[in-house]
């Protein structure tokens, strides 16, 4: 199964099958398992098997497929469940932090993820951030106590995009583990491991389920750290997936690959089509030769990934405009759905930030993060220019 290609992964890896045959995935919704034996229990207790369960909380056979084929797509010897992107994330930093450990992060982060770091610095955990787009700022702040550099691959909302390679090679001159959130990239643009990152992390929510149904995330890494600080920190937390909802993420998984290329397909034509427009500050797109990581992006993911990000001179009242004149495109706050997504962070998924750590990762109050889904692209690349049109009064073609 090793020399399988992605899309067969995504239909195939991990699944366990019951004794009637089941062509789909089968839905083990149970809290618990039976032994047939007190002796059995205590053996189970001690050491469990590669089927062998105790708890949900502990694994089940539905949410074990999830993470087998997570950790063949992702070409990482194990993986584990966890109940959002958010458990995920704490569950890969806080297992292995201690008092006076170091941590180094690129500030351009989602704030929920901040939030986990501000929690970790009220622990007595030392926490740096820097600008994560500069190799040097790395090497300046890494010391003989950095235990994790951390870093989203490309930055949610403004972007970035971070070196992998070059922060794994700082970082492992240390001893200090590589924690990716690799959430924007998804999956299918993922080269982390190859490049060096030690743990992945994703939220499961985007992309993966596809379908706006679930939280759910998953951490990616190797067996002793899964199944060995992760694992144990997570079952005894609670952080665990629900069965129900890693069932719905292997039927996601399916149609993934598909997915995420015409996402990104999307994504790149609306991007090309209003570059350059005279009343927009900014058209932030990956896959645009404007990007200042572009040659970086195009190295480690192939494409520009799903996302595309907007920034009106106007601020935040043009912005407004903007959303409320989307048709095809609904407002929202989540990513990586079947149906385009566009979002204002200043006024929400950001909005707990001052204006200062705002401004210091590039979120303007005239940003708008749009999320593209599977919908036709001649239908989103009209539906955003005819929205550019109302929001900034004109009545010729936006772009």
């Amino acid at each position: 199964m090793s020399e399988w290609r992605t899309r067969t992964k995504l239909v195939h890896e991990g699944i366990r099958r019951s004794q009637f045959g089941e062509m789909a995935e089968a839905l083990f919704l149970t809290q618990g398992f039976i032994y047939p034996s007190a002796g059995a229990a205590e053996a189970r207790f001690i050491e469990a098997g590669e089927d062998e369960f105790i708890y949900a909380r502990y694994g089940n056979p539905t949410t074990r497929m999830f993470e087998d084929r997570m950790a063949a797509i992702e070409g990482t010897e194990d993986a584990f469940a966890c109940a959002s992107g958010m458990a995920a994330i704490n569950g890969a930093l806080s297992c292995g932090l201690k008092t006076g450990d170091h941590v180094v992060a690129a500030r351009q982060m989602f704030g929920s993820c901040l939030h986990v770091l501000k929690v970790l610095a009220g622990f007595g955990v030392e926490v740096t951030l820097i600008d994560g787009a500069d190799l040097e700022n790395w090497r300046a702040a890494v010391k003989a106590t950095t235990k994790i550099c951390f870093f989203e691959s490309v930055s949610n909302p403004g972007l970035e995009v971070i070196d992998i390679k070059g922060v794994s090679e700082i970082a492992h001159a240390v001893g200090a583990l590589v924690v990716v959130d690799n959430a924007f990239a998804s999956p299918i643009f993922s080269r982390a491991v190859d490049l060096g990152a030690d743990v992945i992390v994703y939220s499961a929510t985007k992309h993966i389920d596809g379908g706006g149904r679930v939280l759910g995330g998953v951490v990616c890494g190797t067996r002793n750290f899964i199944r060995g600080p992760l694992e144990t920190y997570v079952k005894h937390t609670g952080g665990a997936m629900s069965p129900f909802h890693a069932w719905l993420l292997l039927n996601g998984l399916q149609t993934l690959d598909l997915r995420v290329r015409a996402q990104a397909a999307s994504a790149k034509a609306v991007a090309e089509a209003i570059d350059g427009h005279p009343h927009v500050n900014r058209v932030i797109y990956p896959g645009l030769a404007s990007h200042p990581q572009h040659a970086l992006a195009m190295a480690q993911m192939g494409a520009g990934g799903t996302m595309l990000g907007i920034d009106f001179e106007g601020g935040k009242d043009i912005a407004f405009r903007f959303l409320d004149a989307l048709d095809v495109v609904s407002i929202s706050n989540n990513l990586g759905d079947a149906k385009s997504i566009a979002t204002h962070p200043a006024t929400t998924t950001h909005k707990n930030l001052t204006d200062e750590d705002r401004a210091l990762i590039g979120i303007t109050p005239g940003l708008v993060r749009i999320s593209f889904g599977i919908e036709d692209t001649a239908d989103l690349v009209e539906d955003i220019r005819s929205a550019l049109e109302v929001a900034l009064g004109e009545c010729g073609e936006a772009g």
